[in-house]
């Protein structure tokens, strides 16, 4: 028992600091992963927010006629599974789910873009003498539509250097 006590009063040798050259160093590739999966699920929280908001626009605009029209259920589908899939991936470091992630949140993207260009909403906005002429309804079409693709657009190029980082690095 004495001699326990006086040898943890002692530092062990090699604790000195001298050491430094002999420890590992974490690949740098290892922080990139970790900030880019935080990154990403940001990114996957704001896109679920603005799946909520196009949900209630397009059950707002079928509530007069009691019908969705296709294209915009066929985005509101490929949105909310492509966050599952987005969401999945992050969480297991899939970077097959991450590339099938890529692919259904950009079809749902631009299927959100078609919309507005079904609706001539584009026509509308150009031919605007202010913003006060547009409805409301309209006016939060464009905005959640603009946003979206500005959130894809930033969660495709996380998403990509993501899966990058996750690769193992060749060696030449």
């Amino acid at each position: 028992m004495q001699k326990r006590s006086v040898a943890a009063g002692r530092r062990p040798s090699g604790t000195d600091g001298s050491d430094f050259s002999y420890r590992m160093v974490v690949d740098s590739r290892y922080t990139k992963v970790a900030r880019g999966k935080s990154r990403l699920g940001g990114l996957l929280v704001a896109q679920t927010a603005s799946q909520i908001i196009w949900t209630v626009l397009v059950f707002l605009s079928a509530l007069p006629e009691k019908k969705i029209e296709a294209v915009p259920a066929v985005s509101l589908s490929l949105g909310f599974i492509s966050l599952v899939i987005g969401e999945l991936g992050r969480r297991r470091s899939s970077k097959r789910l991450l590339r099938l992630y890529n692919i259904f949140s950009s079809v749902a993207t631009a299927l959100s873009v078609v919309c507005i260009f079904r609706s001539n909403l584009h026509l509308k906005v150009s031919n605007l003498q202010s913003f006060t002429d547009l409805l409301i309804y309209d006016l939060l079409v464009l905005v959640r539509t603009v946003i979206g693709v500005c959130l894809q657009i930033f969660a495709l190029s996380t998403s990509i250097t993501l899966v990058h980082n996750m690769s193992p690095q060749t060696v030449s």
